[in-house]
């Protein structure tokens, strides 16, 4: 229990007739009495105040919040008490949230509820909990506050921002998909299912027409042909300590995660499997599965990855995966590598491609591409931007070593990501190639 700025402001106010009294003797008796009616009535409400007020607390929030956005939680009081409460709240919400309105003051009536908001924006993924909320009660009087605490422990989850994969996602299930960059593939080859028949076309390949069909209808009726279903996508996601780089408040990983989920969506809906494994960090292995509810599965099994301190092992996630995967898939292995890693990424592809397609997604900083944008004017600058376009382009002969072996490689700033990802994967499914 505290002293109010009543009590302070009233103590001062007594020290000052204390003054009055030196010089003016006959103002001593009365300050005495004063001073014994202050002391009582300061007494009186200590003993009111140390009274735990009727009221009872508690929250309402979503336990499923993304990363980055901001989101409400609700404070629910009710005053059960004969006398109205002048209360001062502050809510323990997790460390490392962000948060605006909080702490906040409410008058509440007796006999009344009233409801209180703020909100929180995560900066980080994982498992969070609110721990509490201390209510802050002033005294009938105002001479003196004191805290109450009301347990109300909760725990969320956050997410990845699934605004932003659910933006995506909408675009792939209304097949607006070229409104983000997506490009849409002509089919060729033998590879793709039957799916119809139809009127022959302007433009329709010879081999195309059903000449039993086109004769019993006494016109031209081609095949129509669909990708290819019942395939399988598996991520191989690094959590090593290279993908804890940050950009404009995200991390590597985050942008990986967003980019795998919608990707996954993309491959759910083409009826193919999907499946992740982790390494670099937290090993965690989910096999391949079809249905819409897969996407669902993947954002609970990877909300709270976090990247690792150590060097991710290319050779040894691949042989893990040979052992777990026994089917052909397509591996999109997800990174952000430097030189000194290529022999042993080199292995852990060439050990990969013996059963699988395998694509590798790296994740170039942006921070390259601006030294090479930025104007030299000086030695320094020319040295910086030496060294950088050195080292890109020792990145790019690595690159282009892979993809002389057959693998599909992609070298982009972590945003580019999502997009170019679907648009592989509609290649590859579009060449029959898997």
């Amino acid at each position: 229990m505290t002293p109010s700025r009543s009590l302070l402001w009233t103590a001062l106010a007594v020290s000052l007739t204390a003054l009055l009294a030196v010089f003016y003797p006959a103002l001593y008796d009365p300050w005495q009495v004063l001073c014994w009616v202050i002391g009582g009535v300061l007494l009186l409400d200590a003993v009111l105040a140390r009274k735990t007020p009727g009221m009872t607390v508690s929250r309402t929030l979503r336990h499923s919040i993304p990363v980055g956005v901001w989101s409400k939680v609700g404070l629910t009081l009710e005053n059960v008490d004969s006398r109205p409460l002048r209360l001062s709240l502050h809510d323990h919400y997790p460390p490392g949230f962000d948060s605006q309105s909080m702490p906040c003051s409410l008058d509440l009536p007796a006999h009344c509820t009233g409801r209180v908001e703020y909100r929180v924006k995560p900066l980080r993924r994982g498992d969070a909990e609110f721990n509490g909320c201390d209510v802050i009660a002033v005294s009938p009087l105002g001479f003196w506050r004191k805290r109450h605490f009301y347990p109300l422990a909760e725990r969320v989850k956050v997410f990845p921002d699934f605004q932003e994969i659910g933006r995506y996602a909408l675009l792939a299930t209304d097949h607006r998909l070229s409104q983000m960059g997506v490009r849409r593939r002509q089919r060729r080859g033998q590879g793709n299912d039957f799916h119809q028949l139809r009127e022959y076309r302007a433009g329709d390949a010879l081999r195309q027409i059903d000449w039993k069909a086109s004769s019993r209808y006494r016109k031209l009726i081609s095949k129509e042909y669909q990708d290819e279903r019942d395939q399988q996508v598996l991520f191989l996601l690094d959590c090593g300590r290279r993908m804890h780089h940050e950009e404009s408040g995200r991390v590597h990983l985050d942008q990986a995660l967003n980019a795998m989920l919608l990707l996954a969506h993309v491959a759910a809906q083409q009826g193919d499997a999907v499946g992740l494994l982790t390494f670099g960090g937290t090993d965690r292995w989910l096999p391949p599965r079809k249905g819409a509810g897969v996407v669902r599965e993947l954002l609970s099994r990877t909300y709270d990855l976090m990247a690792g301190q150590d060097a991710a092992d290319f050779l040894l996630a691949a042989k893990q995966l040979m052992s777990l995967q026994q089917r052909r898939a397509l591996v999109v292995l997800l990174t952000n590598t430097r030189d000194e890693e290529h022999a042993d990424l080199i292995g852990a592809i060439q050990l990969l491609k013996r059963r699988h397609l395998v694509v590798v997604a790296n994740l170039r900083e942006s921070i390259l591409d601006e030294v090479l944008e930025r104007p030299v004017s000086d030695l320094d600058g020319a040295l910086e931007f030496h060294t950088v376009n050195e080292y890109l382009e020792s990145r790019r002969k690595s690159l282009e070593n892979l993809r002389h072996q057959g693998v599909l490689t992609l070298d982009l700033q972590a945003p580019q990501l999502p997009v170019a990802l679907v648009n592989g994967y509609l290649m590859i499914k579009a060449s029959g190639s898997l």
